[in-house]
């Protein structure tokens, strides 16, 4: 990693850890992944068959994610039996995730959660949710008395079936202290365990994000009590990721995401991003070698495309056809030097999510990356044949397909003379 005695701070100075506080509670942060249940819920995805909802459990389990939402089984008969035959995987394959389950603050809602509990002998997070904000509240002529009702009601339900329950506030960001006051106390006395925090509309900003969990935590502390504090985020603004790591540097200590970002209207934040962005600035440790699989898996069953500049699992997130970039990377490449290479021109290394950098060939290219291309595809850089690789690559207003360039290297190595 070192080059000439450097340390990697040396190598990298890193701004981005300069003001990173980490989570205020000096907890370790934890994961909750919602593709199974918000996830699904994108007007463009396919529900996945309960074969592939199993696998995509599993691969979140080799990602060190500590709980999945796998279902609202107050949603109907299939619900119902795919919300059971994942919490019996997670019990029969003896995975590490825990199961949560989300309801509405409605016995018919919770119910069935405590059945499943109860019929598979796993224990099931109870994710119960309700509207607070006063827009709601005017759209469904609600009045406060009704949702502190509500409230209790679902946490004593919860409570005495033995589930550990987190109390669901929608629309937290657009709530006032007042209603929220109310019901936050409400959950906590009747034995909530975490409140869960949400931008269900994508409204957040990370100043509102500050203001709103600092406050959460001052009344939390005020009661003198100790739980567990969420954040649950939208896309909506396009601010969903960088949300997440602003509400855990604001003391929330655990975090909410889907694979790729998929979810109501626009989606959520994205899992993956979460896990790369976070193993980056140190707050978590995962393993990360399965997240392609994770994605592509979750790609495949739900028929999201995963575009080609995605952040870190997109297919050109690791190429370069630019010669001044190319370059760099060769020299740290012929160093052997594979650290200083993967990080030259790149914000996340190739090889923490098992990938490598690529050298490709196009009109920015200079003779290093068709050197480079010719000598990683097994052939001889011969001076003629990376000559007429360049003048195609400059004759060109794109970069190079593989093909192209093997059409190349065929008709040079079967011409009259060459070798």
């Amino acid at each position: 990693m070192s080059e000439a005695g450097m340390t990697e701070g040396e190598i990298i100075y890193d701004w981005n850890l300069i003001g990173f506080a980490g989570p205020l509670t000096g907890n370790r942060v934890q994961l909750l992944d919602e593709t199974l249940r918000d996830g699904i819920q994108s007007p463009s995805v396919v529900d996945p068959s309960i074969e592939d909802k199993v696998q995509i459990l599993r691969l979140m389990d080799n990602l060190g994610i500590d709980t999945a939402d796998v279902g609202l089984p107050g949603a109907g008969k299939r619900a119902v039996e795919d919300v059971t035959a994942l919490v019996e995987a997670i019990r029969d394959e003896g995975l590490s995730i825990k199961p949560s389950c989300a309801a509405r603050t409605l016995r018919n809602d919770i119910e069935p959660v405590i059945e499943i509990s109860k019929e598979t002998g796993v224990e099931i997070e109870l994710l119960t949710f309700l509207g607070s904000s006063p827009i709601r509240a005017l759209a469904e002529a609600w009045d406060l008395s009704r949702l502190e009702r509500l409230t209790r009601e679902a946490v004593n339900l919860g409570v005495k079936a033995g589930l550990p329950v987190s109390f669901v506030t929608e629309d937290t960001i657009r709530s006032s202290p007042e209603t929220l006051e109310r019901l936050f106390k409400s959950a906590i006395d009747h034995g909530a365990g975490r409140l869960i925090l949400c931008d269900t509309v994508g409204h957040a900003t990370p100043d509102g994000i500050k203001a709103l969990v600092g406050w959460t935590r001052e009344l939390v502390q005020s009661m003198g009590v100790e739980i567990g504090l969420d954040w649950h985020g939208h896309n909506d603004r396009g601010l969903a990721l960088v949300n997440s790591v602003i509400a855990i540097e604001s003391g929330c200590n655990r975090v909410h995401g889907t694979a790729l970002g998929i979810g109501e209207r626009v989606g959520n934040a994205a899992m993956d991003m979460l896990l790369v962005n976070l193993k980056l600035l140190g707050a978590i440790d995962n393993d990360l070698s399965a997240l392609m699989a994770y994605c592509r898996t979750t790609s495949e069953a739900t028929r999201t495309p995963i575009e080609r500049n995605y952040p870190v699992v997109g297919e050109d997130a690791f190429r370069t056809a630019t010669g001044v970039h190319a370059a760099a990377i060769i020299k740290a490449q012929k160093k052997g030097n594979d650290w200083l290479a993967d990080r030259i021109y790149s914000g996340v290394p190739a090889q923490m999510v098992g990938k490598h950098q690529v050298i490709d060939i196009g009109h920015m290219s200079g003779e290093s990356n068709v050197v480079a291309w010719l000598t990683s595809h097994g052939y001889e850089p011969e001076p003629a044949l990376v000559a007429a690789v360049f003048r195609a690559a400059k004759g060109s207003n794109r970069t190079l397909h593989d093909d192209e360039v093997m059409a190349i290297v065929r008709r040079f190595t079967s011409a009259p003379g060459q070798a």
